[in-house]
């Protein structure tokens, strides 16, 4: 079986009977392992101190005065939005149960953390898919693309590449030219699917959103998985084609753009931003739908920021969905 996204540390949990991913401390010392936590050269001995007493101890307690005491401020913001994490985490006792509790209780969060967790989930929820256009489509469900017209095919590549790329032309606009940047990457499908598991870590392929079925489809079924594994949902999610006639009794918008969108049908305006993918939810079983939705489709919009960014928030499917309760359905 291909292995895929090793970067997020899913091979360093252990599983609980439901088949959650449980918080081990091999997990959380790869985390204060990472570059962006390492203290700085310039860091504080507080905060050298903080750092080796967590790479020496992962659970170990934090107080706020340790905390006050990193002289920089942003050091300060940071360890306090990851041992919070941390600690809700451990709390919940699992990846999932942490994610739900942080989530439904509204509790704001830097993206690349919660990105984070996203990963982690789907990487466990797609244990044994060998569908490359499904996982580079999940991929847009916690790495930010950016959409990229070509051929008039709308074409989605990682956004922090396209970053690298673009420093890269203004540091050295010769090697830029020899590099081909973007239009230099492959584009997912026709036969090179195997290439993918090589290099899922490194996201270098572009997905053919606009051009091809099977990476619409492949959201679409990365979207199901989610929700079965973290809700314990069957549902069936289908690309749509057209954007006319959709009986629009709920939504949920998959992006900031996607919520404006639906926000502006619901009102029977035109809307202003650019509609890149629209799909259709249908619940197997109605009992956990509300019974004024119950029978009625769930329009999920996806859409394009003015910047050309495509940013998944998949917890607006955790939230936004018609259900009865908020808690899974397991």
């Amino acid at each position: 079986m291909p292995e895929f996204w090793v970067a997020s540390g899913h091979h360093l949990t252990r599983l609980d009977a439901r088949g959650w991913m449980q918080v081990t401390d091999a997990l959380l010392l790869a985390w204060f392992a990472r570059p962006e936590v390492l203290p700085p050269p310039e860091a504080c001995p507080a905060e050298r101190a903080l750092h080796a007493r967590l790479i020496a101890t992962p659970r170990a307690p934090v107080s706020h005065l340790e905390l006050a005491a990193l002289a920089d401020p942003d050091a300060r913001e940071n360890w306090t939005f990851l041992l919070d994490m941390r600690d809700r985490l451990l709390r919940a006792g699992t990846i999932e149960g942490g994610y739900l509790s942080i989530v439904r209780e509204g509790r704001r969060f830097p993206v690349v953390l919660l990105n984070q967790l996203v990963q982690l989930i789907l990487r466990n929820a797609l244990e044994g898919c060998e569908d490359a256009q499904v996982l580079r489509a999940a991929e847009l469900m916690f790495r930010p693309q950016h959409g990229h017209v070509k051929d008039d095919r709308l074409l989605l590549a990682d956004e922090e590449l396209v970053q690298l790329f673009e420093a890269e032309m203004h540091a050295s606009p010769l090697t830029a030219m020899f590099s081909g940047g973007v239009d230099g990457l492959d584009v997912l499908g026709g036969g090179n699917e195997w290439t993918y598991w090589s290099r899922s870590d490194a996201h270098t392929t572009l997905l053919n959103f606009g051009g091809d079925p099977a990476a619409r489809a492949g959201l679409a079924r990365a979207i199901e998985a989610f929700l079965a594994h973290l809700l314990g949902l069957q549902v069936t999610v289908t690309p749509q084609l057209r954007a006319d006639d959709i009986d629009l009794h709920w939504f949920v918008g998959l992006d900031p753009a996607g919520t404006a969108i639906g926000n502006a049908l619901w009102r029977g305006e035109t809307p202003r931003d650019t509609l890149v993918g629209l799909y259709r939810l249908d619940f197997a079983d109605p009992a956990p739908v509300r019974a004024d939705i119950a029978g009625h489709p769930v329009w999920l919009i996806l859409g394009l920021a003015p910047d050309g960014g495509v940013r998944m928030k998949p917890q607006n499917l955790v939230v936004g969905l018609p259900l009865k309760t908020g808690d899974p359905v397991h």
